[in-house]
């Protein structure tokens, strides 16, 4: 009779066991993600020559705090008559399908954002958008170079812009990268080649 109840103990803990694993195997993967997608329309920063045909521009006279004023110069400056693609490059495929058009284009206020359009790549547990220093060659380590990160993705398919914070020097950075910070892996790059 003791063998019974002990049988019946250790299945149950056999099973949950199992259960507790499933759990942190969901949350950890997220698997649901694999059949999910996020579409996103942002508007492009201002008049970007190669813009998505029709995006609204942004609002003018908009500046951003502590920014430097607004400079005129060589091509590729920023000036009165708007925001100017200083780089850009073809996004490629790493650990999952990516495909899309990243433009860094310089503001009238001297600031900087990165634009990514016609954006599709899989939808994935916490999703980031870095500038890395490293070649789109030496991305699948981007994480062991240096890099800034610019926010969440937030969605996988569309347009997005992204502001790279003041200050930054963006002539430091080779490379953007769709990057999953949970498991380090690189989703798709692309080279930030000049204009």
């Amino acid at each position: 009779m003791e063998r019974r109840p002990r049988r019946l103990v250790a299945s149950l803990l056999v099973v949950a066991v199992v259960v507790a694993g499933a759990g942190v195997a969901a949350w950890l993967f997220q698997p649901w993600r694999l059949w999910t997608t996020t579409v996103v329309a942002e508007a492009a920063p201002g008049a970007v020559p190669g813009a998505v045909p029709g995006a609204a521009p942004a609002p003018t006279g908009a500046t951003t705090a502590g920014a430097p004023a607004p400079a005129s110069g060589p091509a590729g400056s920023p000036s009165a008559a708007g925001p100017q693609v200083v780089a850009g490059g073809d996004l490629v495929s790493l650990a999952h399908e990516t495909t899309g058009r990243v433009t860094l284009v310089a503001l009238p206020d001297g600031g900087h954002a990165v634009r990514i359009e016609d954006l599709s790549t899989s939808d994935g547990p916490d999703l980031r958008v870095w500038l890395s220093a490293r070649p789109v060659a030496d991305v699948e380590d981007a994480d062991a170079g240096r890099w800034l990160e610019l926010g969440p993705l937030r969605g996988n398919r569309g347009a997005l812009t992204y502001p790279v914070p003041a200050g930054t020097d963006v002539a430091q950075f080779e490379s953007l990268v769709i990057w999953c910070k949970r498991f380090s892996v690189g989703f798709g790059a692309a080279p930030l080649t000049a204009a």
